[in-house]
């Protein structure tokens, strides 16, 4: 399993999400994606409270410890590389987080488009 090419939705070399929590498909702290990536966790997030509750709302805890997993859980502030149909809900339902332009991979393209994910521009 490789990544894709490392380039970001503006068509520059992908940079960096997040080391503290590690994230990413292949937690190298990119929000590099392959095949396997069913999710396309390609969409490099800053969570908040408001995200948070919504994603553990529709399934998705992302802020409980799951220390079996090596996950110490995320807080407001924290980045990640989020699924881009999961940001894609939240901002259809007006909770989505701000998001890194320059460390979102091109893939989410594939799901939402760049008008929308500039909207999010931290």
């Amino acid at each position: 399993m490789t990544p894709e090419d490392s380039v970001n939705v503006l068509g520059a070399p992908l940079g960096l999400c997040g080391v503290d929590p590690v994230t990413g498909f292949f937690r190298d702290g990119h929000c590099n994606t392959c095949a396997a990536d069913q999710g396309s966790h390609t969409v490099c997030a800053v969570m908040t409270a408001e995200f948070l509750a919504f994603s553990k709302y529709v399934g998705n805890d992302l802020s409980t410890p799951r220390p079996e997993y090596g996950f110490a859980g995320l807080n407001p502030g924290d980045s990640w590389c989020l699924c881009a149909a999961r940001f894609l809900q939240a901002h259809d339902e007006g909770c989505a987080p701000q998001i890194n332009l320059n460390a979102t991979h091109k893939r989410a393209l594939d799901i939402v488009s760049l008008e929308v994910l500039r909207t999010h521009s931290v």
